[in-house]
């Protein structure tokens, strides 16, 4: 399931609400039994069987963290680290056993001695690389005091499951949410805040999206004789918009939806495409997943406290791990490489050239890099996306416009611009100023967001486009 479906507005998410507010706030661990019970049957909407792998998660990460605690607490440190180890291991296992198995199985079938091997087949667990990784900072976290141990498995479970962020994020780390499991704000200033970030992202979702990802798909599938330059740049263009607001979208959504169960999730997203170079790209893109690789990957390494040769190790390793987090396939390791070999120009003298040109060169040059990353990213045929690199400069094509191009153009300028004015600040900003300053801001919001929930929702029932993007890794 996932929040732009009309499964959730309108079945799971209103029971969800009046099952949790019904237990009264001053018995705060039953509202948490309620959000475990609740996440748990999100998760087992559309894969019963693997909640049991979610529950067997939540069971021993519980008793690691218990451990780890434990053995600090008695001062020996090495059977702690044993935990913390244990932990690890164990999590990767399971990541790796049912997201990367068929990957090295295909891979090793390839040399003569394997050829027999044949792939396990197995559905991909929703949401298992976000939750994996959430449980393996509880540990660390634990271990290196940054956190208390959770004594009480419901709540810890709560953590785990909690369904606003269990399906694509944000990585929300336990030392984050800590003190919210045991005491949190759930007043009615937030619960407003979380529905007005709720419907923000569901209309980033729905108009924006949804509609770019239809112009891509249509552009992508044009025949091979009659594609053009122009049809293959427009079409990477959309997929670009529609990755962007289909997953700053969700995790709109899922921190909106947090902040009215009371939980205030850090942002995952701060305007991407407005960076001035592929080091502040990502800064601001899929934050809680690079925080997550610098704190318990990049620093534990050495990060940049140590010569260049081994921070670029450090770096090389890091960029591995990103783009195979975020696939089992090539493409995605590829996608990591080279953000890797950028990362590292620019940290070499790249940054100190490109921050003495004009902004808007500074702007073209991140802009033009990131749209042929997505290049990589959405072709898991490389063979498919050499073509459509190709394609992008001329080569195998019918052209370098035709008259649909034409014709696509001229009827979505309009809705270019909104793309590109929504991917700034300015409509936050404008909607702030507007909001602080005028007495009818508050009828006019509510108005506005119930304008985005009825088109949604009439979008919704009319379409069956409605794909999410991340919804698989």
């Amino acid at each position: 399931m996932v929040f732009s479906s009309l499964e959730f507005l309108f079945l799971f998410y209103p029971v969800s609400i009046l099952a949790y507010f019904l237990v009264p706030k001053k018995h705060l661990k039953w509202r948490n039994l309620v959000l475990l019970v609740v996440s748990l049957l999100f998760y087992s909407w559309g894969e019963p069987i693997y909640v049991f792998l979610m529950i067997f998660s939540i069971s021993f990460d519980y008793v690691y963290g218990y451990n780890v605690a434990k053995y600090k607490l008695l001062g020996n440190d090495k059977v702690a680290r044993r935990f913390v180890a244990a932990s690890m291991i164990t999590n990767i296992c399971v990541l790796g056993f049912f997201k990367y198995a068929d990957f090295f199985i295909e891979n090793l079938s390839l040399i003569p001695v394997f050829s027999g091997l044949e792939p396990l087949g197995l559905t991909l667990p929703i949401g298992i690389s976000f939750y994996t990784f959430q449980t393996m900072s509880y540990t660390i976290d634990v271990y290196r005091g940054d956190a208390g141990v959770q004594k009480n498995i419901v709540s810890f479970g709560a953590f785990v499951a909690m369904f606003p962020q269990l399906v694509a994020g944000p990585i929300v780390r336990y030392r984050h949410i800590d003190d919210q499991l045991r005491e949190r704000d759930e007043s009615i200033a937030l619960f407003a805040s979380g529905t007005r970030t709720f419907l923000a992202g569901l209309g980033k979702k729905i108009f924006f999206a949804n509609v770019a990802g239809e112009m891509w798909e249509m552009l992508r599938d044009v025949p091979v004789d009659e594609r053009t330059v122009a049809g293959a740049w427009i079409g990477l263009i959309f997929y670009a918009f529609q990755i962007y607001f289909d997953f700053s979208g969700y995790s709109d959504m899922a921190i909106g939806t947090g902040k009215m169960f009371g939980f205030k999730f850090l942002e995952n997203f701060n305007y991407p495409y407005i960076s001035k170079s592929i080091t502040e790209f990502w800064r601001r893109w899929h934050i809680s997943l690079s925080i997550w690789f610098r704190d318990y990957v990049y620093f534990p390494l050495g990060g940049s406290r140590c010569s260049k040769l081994k921070n670029f190790r450090n770096l090389l390793f890091v960029w591995f791990l990103t783009g195979f987090w975020h696939g089992a396939s090539w493409n995605y390791i590829l996608w990591g490489l080279y953000y890797f070999v950028l990362l590292v120009l620019e940290k070499a003298f790249l940054l100190k050239f490109i921050e003495k040109t004009p902004r808007f060169i500074q702007h073209f040059y991140t802009l033009l890099f990131v749209l042929f990353g997505w290049l990589l990213f959405v072709f898991e045929d490389l063979g498919a996306g050499a073509v459509h690199l190709g394609n992008m400069f001329g080569v195998g094509t019918a052209g370098f416009i035709s008259q649909t191009n034409i014709y696509d153009i001229t009827r979505n300028l309009l809705f270019f611009a909104v793309l590109i004015t929504a991917a700034t600040p300015l409509p936050k900003r404008l909607f702030h100023r507007f909001y602080e300053n005028y007495k009818a801001a508050k009828i006019i919001a509510f108005a506005g967001g119930a304008a985005v929930l009825l088109f949604a929702v009439a979008y919704l029932v009319d379409s069956a486009f409605n794909p999410f993007l991340y919804f698989r890794f």
